[in-house]
């Protein structure tokens, strides 16, 4: 279905992409204000600040719920900034509302849960305030569509998305992969939703926070919702990818924003080759899968397996390896050949049970 939107009618520096920044947690009284105050004097619009913070073990700090919102509405009154935080049940929506909240936010393990997220829906009714609404913790593109529809046919019609990164076992340089793919496809079916970046959760460290603020300008997204704190190495969650109002403005002033509208009449015959190159391999994928086909019925005839580990194994070291050679990352080319491999046998298959 298609989303009915408005656009977002909130502040923003025009030399500047849309910035939601403030702590991860509301911490004390002095922590909110004082980090607010130097957030306003750098330019900052829009204040951000977790009065309940979803852990993923008990035991640590999880907010201070009710008491931080009024420290919100402090800061909205002192500063003129917008502020927002995170909903996660029908209350916190409540709350958030009692107290003038401007933009509310749903968290990754919240947009997970269809159930969670129509409770929310369902709260929302009847209320006009922007919605954020993050990536689900896993991978999945259509849950995360879901999640909005749902926010969507409440009647919030201010909606956006935030990218936040997906988790995974296997951690490497970031606290959760980007995975670029996702949030490009999204903006590939519902162009018009305006889609945020948070690179404090996608790096998890902040030094990582410079360079992917500016790639997700390079990739065209619509703004940055940032984690700040006037003392972030004190900071109650989340110390390590925090950093302070000077650091952010520092990171924003040297940001490069690229111009979407710019004309593309000096990049035409470039397409044109990028159009020829993939039709050469449209046209090789279909040879490779005919000789996948004759491979299926030697392998019918001679009462063989359709799969053949050893083999599948020497594909993806040898061709991750000639990937790499060729300046490609070895992960990326096997991903590929995976895909092509699980094609190959589903077409295999076909033929051993006719």
């Amino acid at each position: 279905m298609e989303l009915e939107l408005e656009k977002l009618r909130l502040p923003s520096d025009q030399e500047r992409p849309f910035v939601i920044a403030g702590p991860c947690s509301a911490e004390t009284e002095e922590q909110v204000m004082t980090t607010a105050r130097q957030l306003a004097q750098k330019g900052c619009h829009n204040f951000r600040a977790g009065a309940w913070k979803p852990r993923t073990k008990p035991g640590g700090f999880e907010g201070h719920g009710e008491p931080a919102l009024k420290w919100l509405k402090q800061v909205k009154e002192e500063t003129g900034m917008l502020v927002t935080t995170e909903v996660a049940t029908p209350e916190h929506v409540e709350l958030c509302l009692k107290y003038g909240i401007d933009i509310l936010w749903i968290g990754a393990r919240t947009s997970a849960n269809p159930f969670a997220m129509q409770a929310l829906a369902d709260a929302l009714k009847g209320v006009d305030v922007p919605v954020f609404v993050k990536n689900p913790v896993n991978p999945d593109l259509e849950l995360w569509i879901g999640a909005l529809e749902r926010i969507n046919q409440a009647g919030i019609k201010m909606l956006g998305a935030i990218h936040r990164g997906f988790s995974s076992y296997d951690k490497k340089i970031y606290r959760n992969l980007p995975m670029w793919q996702i949030p490009i496809e999204l903006r590939r079916r519902i162009p018009e939703l305006p889609i945020i970046c948070d690179p404090s959760h996608i790096g998890g460290r902040r030094e990582l926070i410079a360079p992917l603020c500016q790639q997700a300008m390079d990739l065209g997204f619509d703004g940055l919702i940032v984690e700040s704190h006037c003392d972030p190495d004190k900071a109650w969650s989340d110390a390590k990818q925090q950093v302070t109002p000077d650091v952010l403005d520092y990171i924003l002033s040297l940001l490069i924003i690229r111009d979407e509208k710019m004309s593309t009449e000096g990049i035409t015959q470039l397409r044109s080759q990028i159009d020829e190159l993939d039709n050469e391999l449209m046209n090789l994928l279909a040879k490779r899968m005919r000789v996948c086909r004759e491979i299926g019925m030697y392998k019918k005839e001679h009462n063989m397996t359709v799969l053949q580990p050893t083999r599948y194994n020497e594909i993806l070291d040898k061709r991750g390896a000639q990937g790499t050679l060729c300046g490609m990352d070895s992960d990326f080319i096997k991903h590929i050949f995976e895909s092509v491999h699980e094609e190959s046998v589903r077409q295999q298959m076909e033929i051993i049970n006719k």
